[in-house]
C-alpha cells in the first residue's frame, strides 16, 4: 500500500504576503497543478463585479445574512474591509478536511491569526517575501494595475505586513518564481506526509503487524 492509499485528514494551506510578492501567481500555479487542493470561497457583503459568479468567486450575501452567520459561529474567520464584510464559511472547510481534501487560503496575517485560533492543528502557514524593497516596488509598477499613489500606499503597508513573518511556519523568498513554486510544493508534500494527518496509518500498521 502506498501513502496515496492511506486515508488522511486534509490541511489548510495559508499563503500571505505583501501585495506584489507573488502570492496570487503561486496560488494559481498550485491550483492548476494539484487536483487535491481547492481555493476557499469567501462570503462577502459587497456587490458582485460583472465578471464574478456567485458561489464560484464569492458567496454574496446581505449584511443581515452575514451577521446571522457570525452569531451562529458560521465563520472560521471574518473581518470588515472598506465597509464590506468578508468571512470564511466553516462548514465546507470542515467537510473538505474530513474528506482528506486540502484548502488554499489567500488571506492576510489577521485572518491567519483567527484561523490559527480555530483550527491550529490543521493549518500550514506560508509567508511569501520579495527579494528586496526595490524589486517589490518594481513588480507593483510593472503589473500596471495601480496608480503611483496606490503603489506608494501598498509599499507603505508592506512594512506592517512583513513584520508578521515570524508568525508563519514557513517563509519563501520569491526571487525566482520557479524556485519559489518548487519550495511551495515541497512544503505541501511534506505536510501531507505528517504522521498526525495520516489517519489511516494506525489501521495499516495494525494489519502489518497482525499475526
Amino acid at each position: 500500500m502506498s501513502n496515496n492509499e492511506i486515508k488522511r485528514r486534509g490541511l489548510l494551506l495559508v499563503l500571505s504576503s505583501p501585495s506584489g510578492a507573488g502570492k496570487s501567481t503561486l496560488s494559481k500555479r498550485l491550483l492548476e497543478k494539484d487536483d487535491n487542493i481547492s481555493m476557499s470561497i469567501s462570503t462577502t457583503t459587497r456587490n458582485p463585479r460583472p465578471v464574478e459568479v456567485n458561489g464560484k468567486d464569492y458567496n454574496f450575501v446581505s449584511q443581515a445574512q452575514f451577521d446571522t452567520l457570525v452569531s451562529q459561529d458560521g465563520f472560521l474567520e471574518h473581518a470588515t474591509v472598506f465597509d464590506h464584510s468578508y468571512g470564511t464559511p466553516a462548514a465546507p472547510v470542515q467537510a473538505a478536511l474530513n474528506a482528506g481534501k486540502d484548502v488554499l487560503f489567500d488571506i492576510d496575517w489577521q485572518g491567519t491569526q483567527q484561523l490559527n485560533q480555530r483550527v491550529g492543528a490543521d493549518l500550514v502557514r506560508v509567508f511569501i517575501l520579495p527579494p528586496s524593497k526595490i524589486e517589490l516596488e518594481k513588480r507593483l509598477k510593472t503589473r500596471a494595475q495601480d496608480s503611483d499613489q496606490v503603489v506608494a500606499k501598498r509599499m507603505s503597508k508592506a512594512n506592517s505586513e512583513i513584520s508578521h513573518w515570524a508568525e508563519y511556519d514557513y517563509v519563501i523568498i520569491n526571487q525566482d518564481l520557479a524556485q519559489a513554486e518548487a519550495e511551495l510544493f515541497t512544503i505541501l508534500k511534506a505536510e501531507r506526509l505528517k504522521r498526525a494527518r495520516q489517519s489511516g496509518l494506525a489501521d495499516f500498521v495494525g494489519e502489518l503487524t497482525s499475526s
